[in-house]
This record gives C-alpha cells, structure tokens and sequence, in this order.
C-alpha cells in the first residue's frame, strides 16, 4: 500500500517512480544527520591528503584543492533512514584529477575515506572512480554548509548517502577492504539501496 501511495505523488509530480528504491520517500528538503558534533574549520590550516597505494603521497591546502579542475554532477540521493532527495547538484573535484597527481598502484583496490573527528567511510576504488562521483564544495549552486559537510564532503552514487563521507580530510587507498565507521556498528558493508542493505544483521 506504502509503495502504491508513494508511486502514485510521484506519478502526480511528473516523476518517474523507478527512480527511487524500495523502502524510500522522496523528499525536497535535505535532512542533517550525522555522528557527533558539526567541526570548526579553519581553512588557513585545513588540508587534504591522499595516501596508501599510491606512487606519489599527496598533500594539499585549501587554496591548492580549490585550484584543481571542477567538475558538476546532478544525481538522486539516497539516506538508510529512508529518505531520498532527487537531482541534488554538486560541484567540486573528480577523483581522476587527483589520480594524476598521485598514480595510484596497481594495487588500490579499496578506498578509505578519512574524515574529521576519526570518522571514515570504505567503497570499493570503481565507486570513487564513477563519473558521478565527487569531492564536493558545492551543492546547489553554493558552498556546502558545515551542517552538510562543508568545505569537502565525498559523494559517492549507488550507496546510502553515509557512504558519502563529510568534512572530508583525506582518501586511504589500500589493497583490501577495510570496515568503516558505519559498517563496525552494523551498517551494511555493501550499501547498495536497490538491494535494501541497509544493515548487516
């Protein structure tokens, strides 16, 4: 009946209801969840590193992040408390930008995102390689806000939104998988919401 009803507002709106996963609801605003406290962030200080299998360790202020290539995407958003935002736009950095500049080793299969507070999130590296994958900045047209992330956030497509890491610091590539943050309390390690993983148990 839930899912009926929810086709049906989708139907009326214009919207293609195959686009949003079992168990979901769609909505415009943009909930704020996360782990702990919302951090202080100086960007006089603030740097990113990307590190582990890599041929050239990486590390970069704020103004030197911001100098790379932008690149946009415009992708649905999907949360593990059932939410789901469509045609979020995002701004901010590929992935394949800074591969140039550190060569990752054959070896980096799996990929650590390291984020403030201790917090990290793990995808297989095919995810942060996706062309709809970023390293965001911006979200609408303007900077993150601290609530969403700012001034980096990972958004990685095909997973639950926890996937995609806020107050990005760093990305770990490594040669086998590695349990983030989410994933050691239950979380499904997978993630993939047209399966429903949302948790492990």
């Amino acid at each position: 009946m839930f899912r009926g009803k929810a086709e049906q507002k989708l139907l009326e709106r214009g919207l293609d209801p195959s686009r949003l996963p079992p168990g979901q609801y769609l909505t415009e605003k943009w909930p704020v969840l996360h782990a702990g406290d919302v951090p202080n962030t100086d960007l006089a200080t603030w740097d990113f590193t990307v590190f582990g299998e890599v041929e050239e360790p990486l590390r970069l202020s704020w103004a030197e992040f911001t100098a790379l290539p932008r690149t946009e995407s415009t992708q649905d958003i999907h949360c593990v408390t059932r939410w789901s935002r469509f045609d979020a736009q995002f701004a901010g950095v590929h992935w394949r930008d800074l591969a140039k500049l550190v060569r990752p080793k054959p070896s980096a299969r799996f990929v650590v995102a390291h984020a403030e507070q201790g917090f990290t999130s793990n995808v297989p590296v095919e995810y942060l390689e996706d062309e709809n994958a970023l390293l965001a900045t911006h979200t609408d047209g303007e900077p993150l806000t601290p609530e969403h992330g700012w001034p980096l956030r990972l958004v990685i497509p095909k997973k639950y939104f926890w996937k995609s890491a806020k107050w990005l610091r760093g990305i770990e590539l490594l040669p086998a998988d590695q349990p983030g943050f989410w994933e050691r309390y239950g979380y499904h390690n997978d993630a993939d919401y047209w399966k429903e993983e949302r948790y492990s148990f």
